[in-house]
């Protein structure tokens, strides 16, 4: 029998390694910019073509390679950044396996240019598919220049799994997005398609967040947590209950400077806010860790985002108590200097730290450990519970936000409720009722039905905003003082892709500069003045939502704009509003569920309720 195995050529293992180093863009991005990093660069620039597909270019102004080192940089497992196995457990560097630039190689075309600074000259490298092509003296600045083109060019069944230019660009923001935020004190800026999407300067953490997200909520209140033990160094910021979103984009954890993902520890910060956030809303926080480098490995994926603890319960419990210790013992002092840290007021506050010896993290004056402590805390009475889940949570939305309800059509309806209810249901004379401000109950005749308040109307305002843009009749209510909105990065693009279609829907909005928008007017509908910079930012957040929802355009937009407009939950409502919702909705062609597929009501017959009742 002949021998069968033998060695894979050197340009087809690096496109296996490139299977699992560089699965979009964004990986490249990643990549380079650590690189970067490790050079020690004080000045990073980002630009991005097409989303990545034609060019990454990453230019850094770190200490560069030599002629030698630059040509050795593409070989497999050629680095700078460890010698022996001990190393890989005491890593200080962001990377270290030596496979990234190798695997980027082979799939794209890489023009590298680098100069020392003793050097007079630099050099200047160009590989397509593995293959040398070039290399050379040249003329460049200190540091190194990595220019990624045609990604994917000669794996086309790698490169048709690429999505749209702006949702590969939006991964790629997210990767920039993560390291800007780790090291704040680098100057840091993105270019999509030759236009500046960030600037950012040097600075602190707080600093760093208040560029990155140009948002309220991001500037208003940021509640720091600060926390040293024997085994994990514990600092950051953790948003209030008001910055939460519906999205998790907006969670950063951090080991020893490189971002993690881990839904174990992502967890123990979100049960802090267990009893103050509804379901389904996640807070904002941006957490560091610093651990000894001996206590974790994070040689467990190329990616090099997933990290093993020695104790992960530890951590866990330590982020647990630290962040539901800051919620509940500091106050906010509003500040509108972002080159100052906020000002937090305590009163006598115990420390959550303790021994890594400890099984539990506690504080001085918590006697009992953690999970005792909050399991006591969740012993309360069950209607208070209740009350929380379905007043509490969107009480500060509600406040904010008018009831928009549209003229009753009652007169239109009979048809379409004889189509819905087949079996010939018709509504009684009984008054509806509001459950916890956020349902409605109504009587039919053969039992009940109950009405999802703000599914409804999201899908009375969705086909509304249909009919406008297909009949050209939105109303529009002027603002008085025109509102200019910052936008950064990809949701640029999202925006102005966006601004056609809203304009038929009644938020009259142009574009004002590279990155800013004015805007000069909402549907009349609103009832009452509305933030429209809120407004906006909002119908970003829907549209990424339901961006992968088989919708067309003007539907997506129609579907953002109705989420972000529509009546929330925790609202109370009055008879004839309630009446006048259950109506407009079942005049609707399509009454049963939301744009964003929730259902909008639900029906118990007289005969489910008697077997509910019955004996077991």
């Amino acid at each position: 029998m002949s021998d069968i195995i033998k060695l894979l050529p050197d340009a087809l293992a690096n496109q296996i390694a490139a299977g699992e180093v560089v699965q979009r863009p964004a990986s490249v991005v990643k990549e380079l910019m650590e690189n970067a990093l490790d050079a020690g660069a004080d000045s990073i620039k980002l630009i991005l073509k097409e989303g990545g597909k034609t060019l990454i270019q990453v230019i850094d102004d770190g200490k560069g390679m030599s002629e030698t080192d630059a040509r050795m940089a593409f070989e497999r497992h050629a680095t700078s950044k460890i010698d022996k196995v001990e190393d890989l457990f005491a890593l200080r560097t962001m990377g270290f396996r030596g496979e990234a630039l190798a695997s980027i190689a082979a799939v794209a075309q890489v023009e590298l240019k680098t100069k020392t600074h003793e050097a007079d000259l630099g050099t200047r490298i160009l590989i397509e598919g593995s293959n040398v092509i070039t290399q050379e003296p040249c003329q460049c600045e200190t540091g190194t220049s990595v220019a990624v083109k045609n990604l994917f060019f000669n794996v086309p069944a790698r490169k048709q799994f690429l999505k749209k230019d702006h949702l590969e660009a939006a991964h790629a923001e997210a990767e920039f997005i993560r390291i800007a935020m780790a090291y704040p004190e680098i100057k840091l800026s993105m270019f999509l398609d030759d236009r500046e999407a960030y600037r950012l300067a040097p600075g602190n953490l707080r600093q760093r967040i208040n560029s990155i997200f140009k948002r309220k909520d991001f500037t208003e209140v940021l509640v720091p947590v600060e926390e040293t033990t024997d085994l994990v160094t514990l600092k950051g910021y953790i948003g209030t209950p008001e910055t939460a979103k519906k999205r998790r984009g907006d969670q950063f954890l951090f080991v020893n400077g490189r971002f993690i993902k881990s839904h174990y520890l992502n967890h123990a910060v979100a049960t802090a806010y267990e009893d103050i956030l509804p379901e389904g809303r996640f807070p904002f926080f941006a957490i560091f860790l610093e651990v000894d480098p001996s206590k974790i490995d994070v040689n467990v994926h190329p990616t090099k985002q997933e990290i093993k603890f020695e104790d992960e319960r530890i951590i866990y419990n330590y982020l647990k108590v630290a962040a539901k210790y800051a919620l509940s013992k500091y106050h906010v002092a509003p500040t509108l200097d972002f080159d100052q840290d906020r000002v937090f007021k305590m009163d006598n506050p115990p420390s959550p730290s303790t021994s890594s010896g400890s099984k539990n993290a506690g504080a001085s004056d918590w006697k009992k450990p953690a999970e005792n402590r909050f399991a006591t805390e969740e012993k309360r009475e069950w209607m208070s519970y209740y009350e929380q889940i379905f007043n509490d949570d969107n009480k500060d939305a509600a406040d904010k936000e008018d009831v928009v309800i549209l003229p009753s059509q009652s007169n239109q309806q009979d048809e379409q409720e004889k189509k819905l209810f087949t079996s010939g249901d018709e509504w009684t004379d009984t008054q509806p009722h509001q459950i916890h401000q956020s349902y409605i109950m109504c009587h039919i005749r053969s039992g009940i039905i109950i009405v999802d308040q703000q599914a409804a109307h999201e899908r009375i305002l969705f086909e509304k905003y249909m009919a406008d843009l297909k009949n050209g009749q939105a109303s529009v209510q002027k603002l008085l003082f025109p509102k200019v909105v910052s936008v950064q990065g990809a949701d640029i693009d999202i925006v102005n892709k966006l601004v056609p279609i809203i304009n038929e829907f009644g938020v009259k909005i142009e574009p004002f500069g590279e990155s800013e928008f004015i805007i000069h007017g909402t549907p009349s509908m609103k009832g009452k003045d509305h933030d429209p910079e809120e407004l906006i930012h909002q119908l970003i957040d829907q549209y990424k939502s339901n961006i992968d929802l088989d919708l067309n355009l003007n539907e997506k937009a129609a579907s953002a704009l109705a989420k972000s407009t529509a009546m929330k939950r925790g609202r109370k409502l009055s008879n004839d509003e309630m009446q006048s919702l259950v109506d407009q909705l079942f005049s609707c062609e399509m009454p049963y569920t939301s744009p964003m597929g929730r259902k909008c009501f639900i029906t118990l017959d007289l005969d489910d309720l008697e077997k509910r009742f019955k004996k077991n």
